[in-house]
């Protein structure tokens, strides 16, 4: 199983369209917000499962703040991250997502792409962000999650 991992796009879908052409579609996309209005056309374009937050740029929009999915055996807690402070940290988000009885967190909100497994219990990651990268040589990111026949997921950072 294949998923999609993207956040912080910022009406900006170039990038995402150039991924989606590479590729079969995923069997899940994953949006972790600040898509700027572009929801709707995101929608359009993805003919699998579409799972998107709401971001701090995401002004009146009635995406959820927060959503619980539960995809190949993961329960799965997707945020943009401003809300929980991610710019300083990820403790109350790891605190949240624990008490949820999550086994993965994803947010966006700093351009950064990271993935962390350090604790056995919840990975933790950031696909950085499709259209205004932030970090060190500020190429565009997002995440493939894959889950394998074996159950286990792996995570890959791409760069464009």
């Amino acid at each position: 199983m294949r998923i999609l991992v993207v956040s912080d796009t910022h009406g900006r879908e170039e990038n995402l369209e150039l991924i989606l052409s590479q590729m079969p579609m995923p069997d899940h996309v994953i949006h972790l917000g600040d898509s700027e209005g572009g929801e709707d056309y995101i929608r359009e374009i993805i003919t699998c499962p579409l799972h998107i937050v709401a971001g701090n740029c995401d002004f009146f929009s009635h995406l959820p703040k927060v959503d619980m999915v539960e995809i190949g055996g993961y329960r799965i807690m997707l945020t943009h991250g401003h809300y929980y402070y991610v710019s300083v940290g990820t403790r109350d988000l790891v605190e949240d997502a624990k008490a949820n009885g999550c086994n993965v967190v994803m947010f966006g909100h700093t351009h950064r792409p990271f993935v962390n497994q350090d604790d056995p219990e919840l990975t933790i990651l950031n696909p950085g962000s499709l259209s205004f990268p932030r970090q060190e040589g500020r190429r565009p990111s997002y995440i493939m999650m894959e889950i394998g026949e074996d159950g286990i997921a792996r995570y890959k950072i791409h760069y464009l």
